[in-house]
């Protein structure tokens, strides 16, 4: 790794240390697409599928092919661990359809765009996730009869809203159910087979949380090698981070056989 990545990721993590979640997550991505210049409303406007693409990419570019996963079953307890190809996982999802998206149903037609970042960490903040996110994504509703007039879609927010609210369940079914055929890598569900009791365990791989744990642990592990050598040579970070890893570990070698 070189001396300046190794720099940024180091100043990635200090930064994220006291943020909750979404602050990593942001910052993540920031590390992820350098070519956006850091802007945060340009990464927030993206769709939740490219970010998660995105972080796919840098989890392979840092750490590698080869994730390592965890899970207990969600039946008989028994602790999981299986590895995952990031590579080959990651060649499975593609970016989101562009928007907008209809469905109808029954005497319901909803348009609705893919949502983005911003739209789900807003959403998140309310009781009702759910119905907020629908509130911040649906662009028009039409529904044949009833209190609107047939065929007319009215796209004002106070109306949207409360639209929304009367949306019925088959509906909301259906706007989920299309949302995730648009962007299906916003939600990255695991389906995997207990080899002790063979019943199945469905888990979200929060890919975020994933590469911050990864980053988290490699940033302490290289600021012990950082220590160490500092002591031992009396070297500067930066004199330590030019290093390649091979060197350095060899160095850190030398230091236990003194």
């Amino acid at each position: 790794m070189a001396i300046a990545q190794a720099t940024e990721l180091l100043a990635t993590w200090e930064a994220g240390l006291d943020r909750g979640s979404s602050g990593r997550a942001l910052l993540l991505h920031r590390a992820a697409r350098p070519d956006t210049g850091g802007d945060s409303e340009v990464l927030l406007s993206l769709p939740v599928g490219a970010r998660e693409a995105d972080l796919f990419a840098l989890r392979r570019a840092l750490f590698g092919e080869r994730m390592q996963v965890r899970l207990a079953c969600g039946a008989c307890a028994t602790d999981m661990e299986f590895d995952l190809d990031a590579g080959e996982f990651a060649r499975s999802l593609h970016f989101p359809e562009a928007s907008p998206v209809r469905i109808r149903e029954d005497d319901w037609e909803v348009e609705f765009r893919v949502p983005s970042v911003a739209d789900l960490t807003a959403a998140a903040r309310h009781a009702d996730a759910r119905r907020a996110l629908l509130e911040r994504c649906v662009v028009s509703v039409v529904r044949d009869g009833g209190d609107m007039p047939a065929g007319a879609p009215d796209d004002s927010p106070d109306k949207i809203a409360a639209l929304v609210g009367a949306l019925p369940p088959a509906v909301q079914r259906r706007i989920a159910e299309a949302a995730e055929r648009a962007d299906p890598a916003a939600d990255v569900t695991l389906n995997v087979s207990c080899p002790d009791c063979g019943a199945a365990t469905r888990a979200e791989l929060d890919i975020a949380s994933y590469l911050w744990t990864e980053l988290d642990a490699w940033a302490r592990d290289l600021l012990l090698d950082v220590h160490l050598l500092a002591t031992a040579y009396g070297w500067s970070e930066p004199e330590i981070l030019a290093l390649s890893p091979l060197r350095r570990r060899y160095y850190l070698e030398l230091c236990a056989d003194v």
